[in-house]
């Protein structure tokens, strides 16, 4: 098979495409002929020799999703056959045109989607959901900041949030995504290089702060977020882009009684993993098979142009996912 290989940590263009072993499935899984991928800031981090992938993912082939036509099944597969479109997440390998995974990690392709739809949608949502009603207990009515609105999971936590009947503020780097975050449901749109996001909420919500906060910045960002919280709130930690080190002040923890929590998917066990692809079958594609939520793609790639794709990311310039397709 083809597939995008890391030959050795660094930037964009240590990957490149050449031909490797394929995959082989065991009596539970699915083997894929895919036909997208999409990118995801853990893939850079791997890239970079920063974030190694879990056991029995490939060391050097990065992609956490997957698009496209199963070519094989186990024996002991239940509900699924050669043939099925089906989408999914996975501890990495999706960069490359073959991918084997649990037939219950695998999820059928809605009726009239494309795999580059499909392929934009599984990381984003499954992190999204844990992080706001596993994590974040969202409840209809409570109010809620989505940093980095714009991004791939961004884009997810806001429809999720708003289909909730939460209230959604949100922050970005541009009028442009605060636009498109706005189209989603956003309510109030936070413009962070020119505008402190702390006393926008604090103005909008009359001092109180919001019931729940979906952080990627991590610690620039960790006084700004507990000013921001209501009390009983939950600060939810999906990612560390600007580090991971703060000096805590307990006090404010404890005089607003807030909890503090973390969520990551790659790492789980195979059991984790399947429980979340259970709730998103039954509270999340319905809404994504009916078009009253969608998945959000800002920008298509062959998968020869990766090292470009890579590049592309790494701008921030991206309004939802960047997808991997592979013919």
């Amino acid at each position: 098979m083809r597939a995008a290989v890391i030959t050795e940590p660094g930037g964009p263009d240590v990957l490149k495409v050449m031909e490797v072993d394929d995959p082989v499935p065991g009596p539970e899984d699915v083997l894929v002929d895919v036909k997208a991928s999409a990118l995801n800031r853990a893939d850079m981090l791997q890239r970079e020799g920063g974030y190694p992938a879990p056991p029995g993912s490939p060391s050097d082939i990065p992609g956490l999703e997957f698009a496209g036509v199963v070519i094989e099944a186990g024996e002991r597969v239940i509900g699924m056959a050669k043939g099925d479109r089906v989408f999914g997440l996975l501890g990495g390998g999706g960069y490359a045109s073959r991918a084997v995974t649990h037939h219950r990690m695998a999820v059928l392709i809605p009726d009239g989607w494309d795999f580059v739809q499909a392929a934009a949608t599984p990381e984003v949502y499954f992190t999204a959901y844990d992080a706001l009603f596993n994590r974040g207990n969202l409840q209809m009515g409570e109010k809620v900041l989505v940093h980095a609105a714009g991004s791939g999971v961004g884009t997810a936590a806001v429809q999720l949030a708003h289909h909730a009947g939460a209230f959604v503020f949100g922050t970005a780097g541009s009028a442009e995504k605060l636009a498109g975050a706005a189209k989603l449901g956003m309510d109030v749109g936070i413009n962070y290089h020119d505008q402190d996001f702390a006393a926008v909420v604090k103005e909008h919500t009359g001092g109180a702060g919001v019931d729940v906060l979906i952080d990627f910045i991590g610690a620039p960002y960790w006084d700004q977020n507990i000013a921001s919280m209501a009390v009983l709130g939950r600060l939810v930690e999906v990612g560390l882009m600007g580090g991971s080190r703060v000096e805590v002040d307990l006090s404010r923890l404890m005089g607003k009684r807030l909890q503090v929590t973390g969520t990551g998917l790659r790492g789980r066990s195979l059991e984790e993993k399947l429980a979340v692809t259970a709730q998103f079958k039954r509270h999340v594609l319905p809404h994504l098979a009916s078009g009253s939520m969608k998945p959000i793609v800002d920008r298509t790639f062959p998968l020869k142009e990766v090292a470009e794709a890579h590049r592309y990311m790494e701008t921030n310039a991206n309004f939802g996912k960047i997808v991997l397709t592979i013919d």
